[in-house]
């Protein structure tokens, strides 16, 4: 990253006329820093003010800690130093002070990779730049040092809040108060309104977390989705509807409030997260008690109407299109695997916009549907042997839920309910796939139809 950041300052020089000194305000807004993603101030601990400020490593230029991408900038622009991976710096301000002292005493060549900016151009035209990084050994044992230091401040303070008796509340949901610890909120939330933002004992500045939530809510933001809503009660129905009662974890602001983001140098709360995970998974049988079934989300075959209930779609077809399923389902006495290849056969006719009660083809599907709900075409299915085909076991859309959500009518798999030519089709078990390679019937196909490439040749 720090080298993308030495190309895009080689690139405002070449932008500004070839002056390697000198930087105009709109090279060093627009081609210096924006590679170098500068980072909020670590530990994302809110600056207060008479807070001390960060020296520039080089001169006595200070700022405030809160404005450390200007310190940065500064960094680049007037001493040509850049700091790699900075958002992984635990304190800046330490560190800053640390290799102030250190360039004091020894020449910045000693500690930093030198990259020349421009090398193909004239030599009084190219320029140096520094890069400060955890590949010399020192800047990487004094930032394991700074990640040790926050978190045992993080402990620290995780540890106060835990026996924390002083603690005041007001629930986000219902307005109900709380006194004492931190953890009868955030249980009741979780338990009330299954609303959990994790366990209390892994949450640090736990008022500060439930003030920024509570900050999102007055302002009538989704706490998972981040959208802005108009009023309190549609922001209400739109959490309680798509189960957005929950926080956004990709949401970075958030990371600072959780002890697990402080343990281990450079690795955030997933990647930790998915390492554990993993080991369990080797561990552990499969286990599916925790299953939780979310509602479905079908099309309709005519339109583009949508339903969270089989239920509600089905009331749909019949009452907009005069398409009864359940109906057509019972009269020709249709199996599990008959109605899903009436369904896609009829999902293939309206995709290519043919009417399949008179063949005829419109250029959409809206003529299309225009037409055959005034013929009432709809209704007038052709004959069985028109889509009871093997080829309409293939779904024509790939993501169709409709087809997950078909039923089975008791006796739909009896022997006396199937023909010979209508055997379910079962998968091949791939638990062992090394075991599938050797004796997959597609695999004996497929060297059956290489040897016989063979004898041709």
């Amino acid at each position: 990253m720090a080298s993308l950041g030495i190309e895009g300052a080689a690139a405002g020089e070449d932008g500004a006329g070839g002056s390697s000194s000198k930087f105009s305000d709109a090279d060093s807004r627009d081609c210096i820093l924006e590679p170098l993603s500068l980072p909020e101030s670590p530990g994302g601990i809110t600056t207060l003010e008479g807070s001390p400020s960060v020296p520039c490593i080089f001169c006595e230029e200070h700022f405030p800690v809160a404005e450390q991408d200007k310190l940065l900038k500064h960094m680049i622009i007037e001493h040509k130093i850049v700091i790699a991976d900075v958002k992984l710096v635990a304190d800046f301000r330490r560190y800053v002070l640390y290799w102030r002292k250190r360039f004091t005493e020894q020449p910045i060549t000693d500690f930093c990779s030198v990259i020349r900016t421009n090398s193909k151009a004239p030599f009084e035209e190219q320029d140096n730049y520094f890069l400060l990084c955890d590949v010399l050994p020192e800047d990487r044992v004094l930032r394991e040092e700074l990640q040790k230091q926050r978190l045992k401040e993080i402990l620290e303070q995780q540890q106060h809040e835990r026996y924390d008796t002083s603690f005041h509340g007001v629930c986000m949901f219902c307005s109900e108060e709380f006194t004492g610890n931190r953890a009868v909120l955030l249980n009741h939330m979780a338990r009330e309104h299954a609303f959990n933002i994790g366990l209390p004992d892994n949450i640090v500045h736990c008022n500060e977390f439930l003030e920024i939530l509570q900050n999102k809510l007055d302002n009538l933001q989704c706490l998972y989705c981040e959208k802005f809503f108009r009023d309190k009660n549609t922001l209400k129905d739109h959490m309680r509807k798509k189960q957005h009662r929950r926080i956004n974890a990709k949401n970075k602001e958030y990371d600072r409030f959780y002890v697990i983001n402080y343990l281990e140098l450079g690795k955030s709360w997933e990647e930790v997260q998915l390492e554990d995970d993993q080991e369990l998974l080797d561990h552990q049988e499969d286990d599916w008690s925790d299953w939780e079934e979310h509602p479905v989300c079908a099309i309709c075959l005519f339109c583009e109407k949508q339903a969270d209930t089989t239920e509600k779609l089905h009331i749909h077809m019949e009452e907009a299109h005069e398409f009864d399923l359940l109906k057509i389902k019972s009269e020709l006495g249709l199996h599990f695997y008959q109605q899903v290849k009436l369904v896609n056969f009829i999902r293939r006719e309206v995709h290519q916009c043919r009417c399949y009660g008179c063949h005829l083809k419109f250029t959409s599907k809206a003529e299309l549907r225009n037409h055959m709900e005034k013929t009432k075409h709809i209704s007038m299915l052709p004959d069985r042997t028109t889509w009871d085909q093997p080829q309409y076991y293939f779904p024509t859309y790939e993501n169709d839920t409709l087809l997950c959500v078909l039923s089975d009518s008791e006796g739909d798999l009896s022997a006396e309910g199937l023909k010979e030519d209508d055997i379910p089709i079962i998968s091949e078990d791939v638990s062992n796939l090394q075991a599938l390679k050797q004796s997959s019937v597609l695999n004996q196909l497929l060297q059956g139809k290489g040897s016989k490439s063979q004898r041709k040749l």
